[in-house]
């Protein structure tokens, strides 16, 4: 069942526009133009086309077809964009791998893909339990070495070089699955995101609309597994800009890449964004060339919002939606100061609505669950249409909507004010607690450089709400002393059973807090 690119009223969407055909285009018509800045060399267009299409004819010579699954376990380099882009114009699908997994749910989702080639970078091969030997579907020499040479891998430049650079010819069909992006992966067993040409031709019109073109400079910092990084890389290309890989994040290369190479556009998640605004070199870097900046995958606190639109010129945009996709609101920090709680207005094309527990709609004002449609949506995932399925909502129309599973609510004006994932949401005696609402009066503490509150068992309440803390350097507050202040603040029902002071608080490598991981020890034993 394919589900993307359906308008809100259920019509039919736009033109389709191949992408990797755009990217081929943008080859002839941009010529010495950089294409990828790496370790400070440049590839020109015409070279990266060039080098995308050997990748195609040579995956294309191996007997892959269209829609055959390629995936890549690897750092951020010049070799894995040529090869996500070279296999787009193979018609191949793309199956970008999480360094974070382990080698169990790596062997997992490589065989649950139907993966028949697999790239490697060197510093991942340890992560491989069998040295991909346990891979039943990849083909006969389908294992790609990215940067090392070894027994039974074929070196990528090798590889790459012994193909011709013609026009694979290879027609592109709207639904052809793009990629799949397996969640997380920190627990159980992940499931397989599909998503189709169809979408990433909306997110490139999408992203378009909102600056990117031919003089973009997209500066990117997250891993090419991550949705977030394909949403602002792949557009940057489609347009013809320019696109600055880092290996690997460090605030003071952002920093000084940024400078050096007139950065004008880049999508960074929270936890980047406080880390490069905490850097003492920052108010040292000229970062006048920013045009636009995005964040997503987190939420972003509102003090790091205020910090952004003070101190880094450009426009700013909090993005929310789901790897899935369904619908996305966007919120312009830079145009609407006094809404910087929310994560915005829906984002054209988007229909975004809030249902009770039963699915009922509900009214302006009320708090519910987010679910939403636009013309970007994934395909299901990837061999499992029974969790497809427990995500549909039905609209009284008949339309087909995503549930997100985060609570929020729409103030007068239509701006959308996220609460919490239903699964964190805390019910102490009775009362719907949501974690957000005291972790924002916290934030507010000097002490406090970071929180998360969790829901922990309770003998009298059934479960109470707990402050996990990270205290700024210096911080001189007690745990019982912010416990009292944040009390003070809050309303009867929402008050902490206490404060905990701890050294990190888990994260995914997109910035996301592991709240399952902070609960686990509480609920162990209860």
């Amino acid at each position: 069942m394919t589900l993307s690119n359906a308008s809100t009223d259920g019509s039919s969407a736009a033109a389709f526009t191949d992408v990797p055909g755009q990217i081929a285009r943008m080859g002839r018509e941009r010529g010495d133009h950089p294409a990828i800045i790496y370790k400070g060399e440049r590839t020109s267009w015409r070279d990266f086309a060039r080098h995308v299409d050997q990748v195609a004819n040579a995956l294309i010579g191996m007997g892959i077809k269209p829609e055959d699954k390629v995936a890549v376990l690897a750092s951020t380099s010049l070799a894995y964009a040529e090869m996500f882009v070279g296999a787009l114009r193979a018609g191949a699908c793309v199956v970008p791998l999480s360094g974070m997994a382990s080698a169990e749910q790596l062997e997992v989702m490589i065989n649950d893909s139907d993966s028949r080639v697999l790239m490697i970078s060197e510093n991942m091969r340890n992560l491989l339990a069998s040295d991909g030997q346990n891979f039943p579907n990849m083909i006969q020499n389908g294992l790609i070495a990215a940067d090392f040479e070894a027994d039974g891998w074929q070196n990528f430049t090798a590889w790459r070089d012994a193909a011709d650079d013609a026009d694979p010819e290879i027609e592109i069909k709207p639904d052809y699955g793009f990629n799949i992006i397996y969640s997380s992966g920190t627990t159980g067993v992940p499931k397989g995101i599909q998503q189709n040409h169809d979408m990433r031709a909306f997110h490139v019109e999408r992203f378009g609309v909102s600056g990117i073109d031919e003089n973009t400079i997209s500066l990117v910092s997250t891993p090419f597994y991550s949705n977030t990084t394909l949403v602002v890389a792949l557009p940057t290309l489609a347009w013809g800009g320019t696109v600055v890989l880092m290996e690997k994040f460090k605030a003071d290369e952002f920093l000084r890449l940024s400078e050096a190479e007139k950065v004008n556009t880049a999508m960074l998640v929270p936890v980047q964004y406080q880390r490069v605004l905490d850097h003492e070199d920052f108010d040292k870097t000229d970062l006048s060339s920013y045009e636009l900046k995005f964040s997503t995958s987190a939420p972003l606190r509102i003090g790091i919002k205020q910090q952004i639109v003070a101190r880094w010129p450009g426009k700013m945009l909090e993005i929310y939606g789901l790897t899935e996709g369904g619908g996305s609101t966007i919120l312009s920090c830079t145009d609407f100061p006094t809404k910087l709680e929310s994560v915005g207005v829906p984002a054209e094309t988007a229909d975004i609505r809030l249902i009770d527990a039963e699915g009922n709609e509900l009214a302006q004002g009320e708090i519910g669950e987010v679910v939403g449609r636009s013309q970007g949506m994934m395909a299901g995932y990837y061999k499992r249409q029974d969790l497809t399925d427990d995500m549909l909502w039905q609209s009284p129309e008949g339309i087909t909507f995503f549930r997100t599973g985060d609570m929020g609510r729409f103030d007068e004006d239509g701006f959308l004010f996220l609460l919490d994932r239903i699964k964190d949401m805390i019910i102490s005696g009775g009362f719907n607690i949501y974690a957000a609402d005291l972790e924002a009066v916290l934030t507010d503490h000097p002490d406090v450089a970071d929180i998360a509150v969790i829901g922990i068992p309770s003998d009298q309440w059934g479960e109470t709400p707990l402050g996990l803390v990270v205290a700024e350097p210096g911080a001189k507050a007690s745990a019982e002393d912010l416990t009292a202040w944040a009390n003070s603040k809050l309303g009867k029902a929402q008050r902490l059973s206490g404060i905990e002071f701890v050294e990190t608080l888990p994260r995914s490598t997109i910035g996301k807090i592991l709240k399952r991981e902070l609960r686990e020890p509480y609920w162990k034993n209860s």
